[in-house]
């Protein structure tokens, strides 16, 4: 019973954050303008390689919470997040720092802006760097909620937290300075409301944090080997979510960079479902591997793959054929629609076929496998880097855009060999023809051939209607394909 609420609590804070990130980006193009919002797309790439930095740290404290919690012994819990929390509130303030002396070299060097001066967006990048700093210690007290199972707790305050940002932000930039100064002093206020609650909050709930807790190095030392083991992977991950834009922040101008980023928005819309997935299907299939009951893990593996994308699929295909429309509604601007589509289409395609690898994904960690992805991870990193500037050069956004539709290609063929070469053998073929090719292949056939005949340009409304339509038909033989051909048998 936890479990499943704990799934949709953390299904509810996913869906209301995106939620809110789709209100607001049409008021900040309002207030700011497409350069502006690249600035706050820069922004989230850099937050995001900056994390890069946390080696781990986030998810030792979250188990040894767990483990500490377990045993009844919260003393020691208490001990290690005092240690942690100093670590992190002196690289909070290094990473301030260390933004706000580079900041002048960026805005020269870096960024390209035909209406921002030099001058805005050097002080952008130092209220950045703020921001971020007072960012940086929360994720310290969440991971140490969720290791105390307060998933409920840790979904309500992020909820929260990320709505008084973002409402907040619009009635900054609405009644008192539409600037993109003004949005991040906005920012890092929040951040360091959100940072003072979840720390008194976590040590409500872990312990006292008296004054006689002190800086223990043999934590650190005790810790070090699960943490760094933990970070390998998380760091490579990030690289390869962030190396699209790390390159092209610098190759695009601050416009055509705005539009990419407002098309990575949509396309990232579908981790909604994404992040939930993996936070279910993984404890399940490490369950099973302990048990040693390798039957129903291939069962779970291969009938979980096909239900979840005979749902998963009809959305991204249509949310990728009908991207302009989809994009004309939420903006209310038609050019900016028309020329950012195709760039929304491809990462929405790439993204869905990098969603389809969450299943080997947690089927590697499920036995206990960090090699594996980390070994696919290096690769695709390998790979995207020099796609993205040659394709950009020659294409522009949209190259970057196919860049990352082509990793993902790679991605879905290469990371399931590599895995079943050492996981569950022999089942790579069919879980590629039967759980991702037949779901795959009826979703494309109904919503394409539908599109053909009922697109009609320019009728954005109807278009929608029509194509919510074909996504429900499409749903449906799904389901009836379901039905007729996959049962327990099929899928052993």
């Amino acid at each position: 019973m936890k479990l499943k609420q704990n799934f949709f609590a953390g299904l509810a804070n996913s869906v209301w954050t995106a939620l809110i990130g789709f209100a607001v980006v049409p008021l900040y193009l309002k207030y700011l303008g497409i350069e502006s919002y690249g600035l706050i797309g820069f922004f989230a790439t850099l937050q995001a390689v900056l994390s890069l930095l946390d080696l781990g740290l986030a998810s030792t404290i979250n188990r040894e919470v767990a483990r500490c919690s377990a045993s009844g012994n919260l003393k020691e819990a208490e001990k290690l997040l005092h240690t942690l929390a100093v670590v992190y509130w002196s690289m909070a303030g290094a990473i301030a720092l260390l933004i706000i002396t580079l900041a002048p070299l960026i805005a020269e060097y870096w960024l390209k802006s035909k209406q921002l001066s030099p001058q805005t967006i050097s002080h952008a990048v130092m209220l950045m760097g703020l921001v971020v700093a007072c960012r940086w210690p929360v994720g310290l007290y969440m991971g140490a909620l969720m290791g105390r199972q307060r998933i409920v707790l840790s979904s309500t305050i992020g909820s929260v937290a990320g709505t008084l940002s973002s409402l907040g932000a619009v009635v900054v930039l609405a009644f008192v300075s539409p600037t993109i100064e003004a949005f991040f002093i906005w920012q890092a206020c929040a951040a360091v409301a959100y940072a003072i609650t979840v720390r008194r909050i976590a040590w409500q709930i872990i312990g006292s944090n008296n004054g006689s807790r002190r800086f223990a190095l043999e934590d650190l030392k005790r810790i070090w080997r699960f943490s760094a083991g933990m970070s390998g992977v998380a760091v490579t991950g990030v690289i390869l979510m962030q190396l699209d834009k790390v390159l092209l922040s610098k190759l695009l101008s601050l416009e055509e960079f705005g539009h990419y980023v407002l098309a990575g928005v949509v396309a990232n819309s579908l981790y909604v479902f994404l992040t939930p997935l993996f936070n279910a299907i993984y404890p399940r299939m490490t369950a099973l591997v302990a048990l040693g009951e390798t039957e129903k893990l291939i069962n779970v593996y291969k009938l979980g793959t096909h239900v979840f994308l005979a749902f998963f699929f009809p959305i991204a295909i249509m949310a990728s054929v009908y991207s302009e429309d989809v994009l004309f509604l939420w903006t209310g601007d038609q050019h900016l629609a028309t020329s950012t589509a195709l760039v929304a289409s491809l990462l929405i395609l790439g993204t869905a076929l990098n969603g389809v690898m969450h299943f080997p994904y947690a089927l590697q960690l499920a036995y206990g496998s960090t090699r594996l992805p980390l070994t696919i991870t290096v690769v695709l990193i390998l790979t995207l880097a020099p796609m993205i500037i040659i394709f950009t050069l020659s294409y522009g956004a949209i190259g970057g855009a196919l860049a990352w539709f082509c990793l993902n290609i790679t991605y879905l063929f290469f990371g399931t060999w590599l895995t079943h070469k050492k996981i569950l053998r022999g089942q790579a073929l069919r879980w590629l023809l039967y759980s991702v090719g037949r779901p795959l292949v009826i979703s494309m056939i109904v919503i394409l051939i539908g599109w053909k005949f009922l697109y009609v340009e320019g009728s954005y409304h109807s278009n929608i209607l029509w194509g919510g339509g074909l996504l429900l038909l499409a749903w449906l033989a799904n389901l009836a394909l379901l039905t007729k051909y996959i049962s327990v048998k099929d899928m052993q």
